[in-house]
C-alpha cells in the first residue's frame, strides 16, 4: 500500500508563472528519490491561480524524508510557499480493498 500526499496551493496575484516552474523542478527532483513512486503538478483550468500537486510514496516515511531535502527546503519553503495566498496539504492512505 502506497501513502498519498494531495497539495493545493492558491498563488498570490501573478505568481502561478514564478511558482509553476519552480514546481516542474521540484517534480524532476521528487521522482528520484528513493520511495517515491509519483510527483504530478496540476494547474486550475478554471483559476489557473490553483496548483494541485499529487504525491505518491511506498510509505509515510518516505514522504518525511522528501520534506527533508534540501531541494523541498529551497524550493518548496524557502521559495514557493511565500508565493502563496494558501497552502493545504492532505495526507492520505489506502483504505483496504474489500472483496465481494
Amino acid at each position: 500500500m502506497s501513502y498519498v500526499v494531495v497539495a493545493r496551493y492558491r498563488t498570490k496575484e501573478g505568481a502561478e508563472n514564478t511558482v509553476l516552474p519552480l514546481l516542474d523542478t521540484m517534480a524532476a527532483a521528487s521522482r528520484q528519490e528513493p520511495g517515491n513512486l509519483a510527483y504530478r503538478v496540476h494547474q486550475g483550468t478554471e483559476d489557473p491561480r490553483t496548483i494541485v500537486l499529487y504525491e505518491e510514496y511506498v510509505s509515510e516515511a518516505d514522504f518525511t524524508a522528501h520534506c527533508a531535502t534540501p531541494h523541498f527546503q529551497e524550493i518548496v519553503l524557502g521559495t514557493v510557499v511565500p508565493l502563496l495566498e494558501s497552502r493545504d496539504v492532505l495526507r492520505c492512505a489506502p483504505r483496504p480493498e474489500v472483496r465481494a
